[in-house]
């Protein structure tokens, strides 16, 4: 079962877990301590290479991890959209044809 908490609170998490403040992350990931802070409150967003930081930092799942970031992109986009389910029905869709596509014309 995929963790349901947002990508913030997942590094929140981590770092409260390992008992590491902060400010030692922040310095870890080089990134300023209140952008830090941001991400934890899912008041700015990380990037793929924060991410990956982050699960080797902490020993994480980093395929599980990035999941969960990039879901949280996605839901963030299409949550207030009226029809959210059947957008994400049909991007599943297009995805798939998609790749098809590529396989047959390799």
């Amino acid at each position: 079962m995929q963790n349901l908490d947002s990508i913030g609170t997942q590094i929140r998490k981590l770092r409260e877990g390992a008992d590491m403040p902060l400010r030692k992350l922040a310095a870890l990931l080089d990134i300023d301590q209140s952008t830090l802070s941001k991400i934890e409150r899912d008041e700015r967003r990380a990037n793929t290479q924060i991410i990956e930081q982050i699960a080797t930092i902490f020993k994480s799942d980093k395929e599980k991890l990035l999941i969960s970031f990039y879901s949280d992109l996605v839901a963030y986009e299409i949550q207030e959209k009226k029809f959210f389910y059947e957008i994400l029905q049909v991007a599943e869709a297009k995805i798939e044809y998609q790749r098809n596509y590529k396989k047959k014309t390799e």
